[in-house]
């Protein structure tokens, strides 16, 4: 379901941040991925966030994180061979191969990741080069006043 939410309001109130109307557009146009495998998306403090992903049935060899620039990129792809031999009767455990991809935003990098439990914890920082950390700036005030003698 679309929902037509128009944006153009908040471009007026905003100087530089384009990029991320453009991105919530895109969102808002686009339908979802499918939604596997599961995930959560944690705020753990100001500038740090965790991407938990139930992803049952598959090992570290079989999954792969990776970052470039903006994007977070996870996918699972099972060995071929790993259910050969087994009649199942009922198959409930969902462990087709997936791609699943993350836009992040400026500065935001990926610090570790952990399979614990058939859950895969994604940690991610924001992490503000120097000269984009806000600095206090000195103001300059009059010199000292000056007094008129008569002579």
């Amino acid at each position: 379901m679309r929902s037509d939410f128009d944006f153009a309001p908040l471009y007026r109130a905003t100087v530089g941040f384009d990029r991320i109307f453009d991105m919530l557009d895109s969102v808002a146009g686009q339908p979802t991925a499918g939604g596997y495998p599961p995930y959560n998306i944690e705020k753990t403090a100001d500038d740090r966030w965790r991407i938990v992903m139930a992803v049952a049935g598959f090992t570290e060899a079989e999954l792969n994180v990776t970052q470039k620039e903006d994007e977070l990129l996870v996918t699972g792809k099972g060995h071929p061979d790993r259910h050969e031999g087994i009649e199942y009767l009922y198959r409930g455990i969902g462990a087709r191969d997936f791609e699943r991809r993350f836009q992040l935003a400026d500065h935001v990098r990926v610090t570790g990741a952990k399979l614990q439990n058939g859950l895969l914890n994604i940690d991610l920082q924001r992490e503000l080069p120097e000269e984009k950390k806000p600095r206090a700036v000195p103001i300059e005030g009059q010199t000292a006043p000056r007094t008129i003698t008569q002579q």
